[in-house]
């Protein structure tokens, strides 16, 4: 797993650039990274790309500060959890029961707040962790308040390396 304090010191660009280098070794890889979404220089929220090309929000900027009920909430990103289950679920689903023959390598990136929200997606990332076949290359945030439970226990795991990139 690849960690870091800092946004924007090039966790997920490293996480591209290895998975290319895998792609092209021709080793089996599947997965999702998270990328910015900009509109005139400004940062409007985050996308979900999966490896095979799939793409959708995975949270904006809210125009208002009023909060309904259903809304899940990072600063001023409000999560659309419908639309990250419905990318991430099938392709962790898919690395988790295929061919036990081949070791395979699964892209979880990124492991952090707004994710967390999905109580589906910790159930699937601790099925891809406990998976024999499957190696994951992840990226997880370093706890800046409240310690996240997946991340922390993700950190300690044995089987675990860890790389913090400033």
């Amino acid at each position: 797993f690849v960690s870091s304090l800092f946004l924007g010191v090039g966790k997920t660009t490293l996480i591209q650039k290895v998975t290319q280098a895998l792609k092209s070794s021709g080793i089996p890889i599947d997965g999702f990274y998270t990328e910015e979404v900009r509109e005139g220089g400004r940062r409007t929220g985050f996308d979900v790309v999966t490896l095979s090309g799939k793409r959708g929000p995975l949270s904006r900027v809210s125009s208002d500060s009023s909060t309904s009920r259903r809304e899940y909430r990072v600063g001023q990103y409000v999560v659309d959890l419908v639309s990250f289950e419905q990318l991430v679920l099938p392709m962790l689903r898919n690395v988790n029961h295929g061919s036990g023959a081949e070791k395979k390598i699964c892209v979880i990136d990124e492991i952090g707040k707004m994710e967390l929200f999905s109580q589906a997606f910790i159930q699937a990332v601790r099925q891809t962790l406990t998976g024999s076949g499957t190696v994951v290359l992840g990226t997880i945030p370093i706890p800046k308040g409240k310690p996240l439970d997946l991340v922390e226990e993700i950190r300690s795991r044995k089987d675990v390396k860890v790389f913090n990139v400033s």
